[in-house]
């Protein structure tokens, strides 16, 4: 079968850099296309060309109506249609509403992170797994960001184990602060991008916004907080029942982490696997996956993601973790293992 789109505008936006948005519409239906004047010419199977001609109307529409795409926006809009025939382009965009996070202004570019977004706002414990660069962390930190200025909170609690990725950094100088700082540094990036420099400095040494490691979470009880667990996989079962116990009154707790990334000492489990299969089923807690299609940073991580997941399932090298998400109004479930 063969069709043609008219494409009055924003064929850069359309095709991307490199031709990226029109090569992965190719690849994920299937089809070839080709730029005649200001058509696009559509080939391939009919059902394949039908769904194609479908993305780019909406595509069309989308932009009629003032919608513009930065910043590989598009491309991550595409890759969840072109995988799921349920999902529509203008579906996706509209649903994933634009929210105020400080100086930042953003909007879920997946369904999942819609979802995390979503669970975030309606539960105080919420945990979100998956692999890397699904924004898991810059998410957290830029809901917490937002609580902040709305005065939902008063505080902003950020921590992490303090554990090296497979490295033996040995003896590091400094104050103990400077020692751990730099197993904190991607939670100090999300808050720079999302507040001005000298905003982050000020709430810092007022310690309105704490970064930490897991160990100066002990003995505390953190009310009014928005309190952010992140690398969670690196955690041990003892380090995870110590921090989520924290949570006080009227706070919120974000944890996150890959389990396909523990750098625990051989041996010893990790305490977000041991955490998931204790507390799946009780109410006020929310699970979300994230997987490759969720990946926004450049292309080719999501296909390194894809590529270690199949390796795993072919060697058995990984442990695999079915999650079934629970939902916001389940019950409590009463047998459930106490942590």
């Amino acid at each position: 079968m063969k069709t043609s789109v008219r494409i009055s505008r924003g064929v850069e936006s359309l095709f991307g850099t490199r031709d990226e948005n029109i090569r992965l519409i190719e690849a994920g239906l299937g089809v070839h296309t080709q730029l005649v004047d200001n058509s696009l010419e559509i080939e391939g199977e009919a059902a394949s060309v039908s769904r194609a001609e479908s993305i780019l109307e909406d595509y069309n529409a989308l932009l009629r109506e003032g919608c513009v795409f930065n910043n590989g926006d598009l491309n991550s809009y595409l890759r969840v249609v072109t995988m799921d025939p349920e999902v529509t382009l203008r579906a996706l965009v509209s649903s994933g509403k634009q929210r105020n996070f400080g100086k930042k202004i953003l909007a879920p570019k997946t369904v999942n992170q819609r979802r995390y977004l979503e669970a975030i706002e309606r539960n105080d414990l919420v945990f979100g797994i998956g692999p890397a660069g699904t924004g898991k962390t810059y998410l957290a930190v830029a809901m917490a960001i937002s609580a902040l200025i709305n005065k939902q909170v008063a505080r902003i609690i950020l921590t992490r184990p303090a554990v090296e990725a497979g490295e033996r950094l040995g003896f590091l100088p400094g104050t103990l602060q400077e020692k751990v700082d730099p197993y904190l540094r991607p939670l100090y990036d999300a808050l720079y991008d999302m507040l001005d420099s000298e905003r982050v400095e000020k709430l810092l040494e007022r310690n309105v916004i704490e970064v930490a490691p897991i160990a100066f979470m002990r003995g505390r009880t953190l009310n009014d907080s928005f309190i952010i667990l992140d690398e969670a996989q690196n955690s041990t079962q003892e380090q995870m029942k110590m921090v989520i116990t924290r949570q006080g009154f009227n706070s919120k707790m974000v944890v996150n982490g890959d389990i396909t990334q523990i750098d625990l000492p051989t041996g010893r489990m990790s305490g977000l696997i041991h955490a998931v299969e204790v507390l799946k089923g009780v109410e006020g807690i929310s699970f979300v996956q994230f997987d490759e299609r969720d990946v926004v940073r450049h292309a080719l991580v999501q296909r390194i993601v894809k590529a270690y997941e199949r390796y795993n399932e072919t060697t058995g090298a990984a442990r695999q973790l079915s999650l079934k998400l629970a939902e916001p109004d389940a019950p409590a479930a009463e047998d459930a293992p106490q942590a």
